[in-house]
């Protein structure tokens, strides 16, 4: 399996602290049957501009690549960009692109969306060669998004929901679950952040979905993560 959401680069921002606690992330991650994980540190344009990111980001990987090993997932490099007024027009955000893809992660603002951040980000999706993924999707029910999420799946953009919101009863759970199950969530991620609190969980929301919807369900999102982060045959579809 894929998780397309994480912060396991050691010292980067407020996910793990060093390479040995990115190891042990690593290696849970590895144990639940994460094959691919994609790290995603925090991107925010008033702190750092695209290269200046993209440095501090790789020195963050080479401190980390000498302790990698077979039991762990393969790691691909990507950013979780938070969205900021004029993104669309910004000449450098296309290189905060997950790693040999044309996939772009967006944090939505935590605060009610109006028609003018969703036209930008929608925009932002159709030029340059840039697909977005919306990440974790439950967060935002609260600030008005299923308004405009049919905007967004005619524009193509991917939805991805964090594994939390599918385990124990979680406040979106069962909009979660309704969503998958009609084809409106298209990738997983668990968006750890360290081994306590905020540890990997792919393996358990998957638990969660084979049994509540099936492992046929599981089966689409694993292809569809797969031509998303191989093929670049990510426009999303309905199940």
């Amino acid at each position: 399996m894929i998780d397309f959401h994480s912060h396991i680069l050691p010292g980067i921002d407020d996910g793990s602290k060093s390479v040995d606690e990115s190891c042990r992330m690593l290696r849970e991650s590895f144990l639940q049957g994460v094959s691919q994980i994609v790290a995603t540190p925090h991107f925010y344009a008033e702190d750092n501009s695209p290269k200046r990111f993209l440095e501090r980001r790789n020195h963050s990987f080479e401190k980390l690549k000498p302790s990698l090993d077979a039991d762990m997932p393969e790691i691909f490099l990507g950013a979780e960009v938070k969205y900021f007024e004029g993104i669309s027009r910004a000449e450098d955000v296309s290189l905060l692109k997950i790693q040999g893809t044309d996939l772009i992660l967006i944090e939505m603002p935590f605060m009610t969306w109006n028609d003018r951040i969703v036209s930008e980000v929608i925009e932002l999706a159709s030029g340059r060669r840039t697909r977005l993924i919306l990440a974790h999707i439950e967060r935002y029910f609260r600030f008005g998004a299923e308004k405009y999420l049919d905007d967004f799946y005619r524009n193509d953009i991917l939805i991805q929901a964090n594994a939390e919101s599918f385990i124990g009863g979680k406040f979106a759970t069962r909009k979660v679950m309704n969503m998958l199950r009609d084809g409106k969530i298209h990738l997983l991620g668990s968006d750890c952040h360290n081994m306590g609190a905020r540890k990997p969980n792919m393996g358990d929301a998957r638990k969660e979905i084979s049994k509540r919807i099936g492992n046929n369900m599981l089966d689409k999102l694993d292809e569809k993560a797969y031509n998303s982060l191989y093929s670049g045959n990510n426009h999303p579809e309905v199940v």
